[in-house]
């Protein structure tokens, strides 16, 4: 078989349709292709963050909640300044029914502690360790928010383990916006 130019133009023809297809079509597809499955794994990634973001915006939107129930717990806890005289009676009921003389209470100036207030009660009283340690108990018993942060107690001479004591009695409380207790 002869091979002239006409043969020779037919055969560049026929390789050139393929580089050609390549260079113009597939390389540029390839390219566009390429670049769009590397936005897809980006996206992908974002949006897999995305979803962990709003998972711990639910868990922190609970958590807030049970902070907000767990205060309210408290501050139903807390009487407010018209209640601290009943709370009052009731720790002094306590001391005579765990057998103490009946308390002599002397009430302290109101002080601000945080969002609440603290009535202090100075108290003394005397009697039986046994009942003094059983009135502890029974005060730590209490739904209010109490706490002691001053006690003396002294053994009576001549009796055995009657004590004489005097502590403070701090009591938490809300205003109720009627001033003082």
């Amino acid at each position: 078989m002869r091979v002239g130019p006409r043969e020779l133009m037919v055969l560049a023809v026929v390789l050139a349709v393929p580089v050609a297809s390549y260079a113009l079509v597939f390389k540029p597809q390839n390219e566009r292709i390429a670049k769009a499955t590397s936005e897809i794994a980006h996206k992908r990634e974002l949006l897999q963050k995305l979803q962990q973001e709003t998972a711990m915006n639910e868990d922190l939107l609970r958590a807030n909640e049970e902070i907000a129930e767990r205060i309210q717990e408290i501050e139903n806890r807390l009487p407010t300044n018209r209640e601290v005289d009943a709370v009052v009676r009731q720790v002094s009921d306590l001391a005579v029914e765990a057998g103490l003389v009946a308390p002599a209470l002397k009430t302290g100036r109101h002080l601000r502690a945080a969002t609440y207030m603290e009535q202090p009660l100075e108290i003394e009283t005397e009697g039986n360790f046994h009942g003094f340690y059983d009135f502890l108990l029974r005060l730590e018993q209490l739904p209010r928010i109490t706490r002691i942060p001053d006690l003396k107690l002294r053994a009576t001479r001549g009796m055995e383990a009657e004590v004489e004591v005097g502590f403070t009695l701090s009591i938490y409380f809300q205003e109720d916006g009627g001033g003082a207790p």
